[in-house]
């Protein structure tokens, strides 16, 4: 009976031993784009790389960037992506790696297509800023674009901002190179174009972010971000999902208004 009691306890050690654990990624509660298959993918090829065995299974979270970045700092979720900024980096353990290669700071600018000719002769800053962007109230380009004194109109929820735009309510609604044609098109509004001549630019990232509680999957996630860039994965699972969206925007002849992002400093 002793033998088969230790069998028993061996079998269990061994057993809790090999068990893998479970990562828990935020899921936001909308429509999902290019950019999201694109960081789930990259996200399970990374801890691949790495080697590091883990279940992921998805919690569903509200689409406000800073209360899923709070969850993540409460233990809630043990993983997310979004555009860091000082604050967010104190919330979780930031990967500084820029997962969109700088194109989540060149911004298209959504409008609707029947204020083309408001923008026709725009080439600076100062006369952008005769007119209103939206953005969402806890988005960090919310406050670039009123450190640049660009006027800028806050807003909680997602697809009002889309809207307000259509309905001409708002001059124009910035979105990144990487999303706004999934986006346009995911509207099926007519009224809603991509503004061929101009567009905004500054410097940003999107990371992945860990919860502190957690600091071995930052660890891991590093290691195979890191070995995806020396191998060329890195490069071409971002090509097979971008390559040709970025090439399709009317963008050619555009002009570029730079912006100071004063909240961001590139990774080292």
């Amino acid at each position: 009976m002793g033998k088969f009691i230790w069998l028993c306890l061996l079998c269990s050690w061994a057993s809790t031993s090999y068990a893998v654990s479970t990562l828990y990624v935020a899921k936001e509660q909308r429509a999902l784009y290019d950019r999201d298959l694109y960081l789930y993918e990259l996200l399970d090829k990374a801890l691949l790389a790495a080697q590091f065995e883990v279940k992921v299974e998805h919690i569903e979270v509200h689409p406000h960037q800073q209360r899923t970045l709070m969850a993540l700092s409460r233990g809630e979720v043990d993983l997310h992506w979004s555009m860091t900024s000082p604050e967010r980096e104190q919330l979780a353990i930031a990967i500084p790696v820029p997962l969109f290669k700088g194109f989540i700071g060149k911004r298209a600018l959504m409008i609707n297509r029947t204020h083309l000719a408001r923008f026709e002769k725009i080439e600076t800053k100062a006369q952008l800023a005769k007119l209103t962007a939206v953005q969402g109230h806890d988005w960090p380009d919310t406050k670039i674009l009123a450190f640049n004194d660009l006027p800028v109109r806050p807003m909680s929820k997602y697809q009002a901002m889309f809207a307000m735009v259509a309905r001409g309510k708002i001059d124009y609604f910035p979105r990144s190179f990487i999303e706004v044609a999934s986006e346009l098109a995911e509207q099926h509004n007519d009224d809603l174009v991509i503004l061929p001549n101009l567009y905004l630019q500054y410097p940003s990232a999107f990371y992945f972010f860990v919860s502190k509680e957690k600091p071995e999957v930052a660890t891991a996630l590093k290691k195979g971000l890191a070995l995806m860039q020396q191998n060329g994965e890195f490069d071409v699972l971002f090509e097979r999902y971008f390559s040709a969206k970025l090439n399709a925007l009317p963008m050619d002849n555009a002009r570029k208004i730079s912006l100071q992002n004063p909240y961001f400093e590139m990774p080292k």
